[in-house]
């Protein structure tokens, strides 16, 4: 639908909170990192607040998603044994894969030996022209963006998007749009620039997460933006709700407004993962 076009207020298009009379109840978050940005062994003491903040929640699945690069800390072993004391909770095993030139082949690598013991894989790109700087670090990874053509950084990132997708490695793409998170947007409309992504991404059926990241980000906005999600909707591509949590404290953030977004888009399931195999549930 053109933009021109709508006649919904402007909670539709991000710029406001959507009425939270229409806020669905959220069950899911399928994007964690119990170790945040550095090795942690896992072990019932790291683990356990995580149970308890999603018990507090309201959610009754979580998946442990940390960063490849630091796969030395999982320990399917204290997975289990955290699944034993927790029986409300459906606890899934999972990794981010990214496009670090550093660690992703290594990465890679790990996932593909641990695959029967994995129940989710993530794919993301944090990498564009600059190997030694996450482009959405901040505020400093908002430097690569200076004095270049915006819409040809968002071309070079979906395409690296579509790489990361072409792995089979990969369940679901986290924060499909983070190149937009210090607030760069392009010049062209956004159709022409994802449309053959999202065709990837059906076409391997895939899924795309919700996440609530974004609103805690400079960019202040869902990923991904309305926009592509309705785009997704069209194509038929399901999705994940997630928070992109670096501590247990930020579990499920921001659902209650996720939640009423999602009813106005009309958005009634949501897909959960067992050893790599998708099922979607309704709201």
């Amino acid at each position: 639908m053109d933009r021109a076009l709508r006649s919904e207020p402007d909670w539709h298009l991000g710029l406001l909170d959507p009425p939270r009379e229409h806020s669905m109840k959220l069950f899911s978050d399928y994007h964690t990192h119990p170790q945040g940005h550095r090795v942690q062994a896992y072990n019932q003491k790291l683990l356990q607040p995580w149970a308890d903040s999603a018990r507090r929640s309201g959610l009754v699945e979580i998946a442990f998603t940390d960063h490849d690069r630091y796969h030395g800390g999982i320990d399917f072993d204290e997975i289990d044994k955290l699944r034993e004391k927790n029986g409300d909770l459906k606890i899934r095993a999972g990794i981010e894969l990214d496009n670090d030139p550093e660690s992703s082949a290594i990465g890679r690598d790990w996932t593909e030996k641990h695959w029967d013991k994995l129940d989710f894989v993530l794919g993301s790109v944090h990498y564009l022209d600059n190997p030694t700087q996450m482009f959405d670090s901040v505020p400093n990874g908002a430097a690569q963006f200076a004095g270049r053509n915006i819409d040809d950084i968002y071309s070079g990132y979906f395409r690296r998007i579509r790489e990361i997708a072409a792995t089979g490695l990969i369940d679901c793409l986290s924060h499909l749009d983070l190149i937009k998170i210090h607030g760069h947007r392009p010049v062209a409309q956004i159709e022409p620039i994802v449309d053959e992504t999202l065709d990837l991404i059906r076409e391997r059926n895939l899924a795309i997460e919700l996440s609530t990241a974004g609103w805690r980000k400079p960019v202040n906005e869902l990923y991904p933006s309305d926009r592509i999600i309705e785009l997704a909707m069209k194509k038929g591509i399901p999705f994940t709700t997630a928070s992109d949590a670096h501590s247990h404290a930020q579990l499920a953030e921001s659902y209650d407004r996720l939640g009423a977004k999602m009813s106005i888009l009309g958005i009634r399931e949501v897909s959960i993962y067992e050893k790599h195999k998708r099922r979607t549930r309704s709201l």
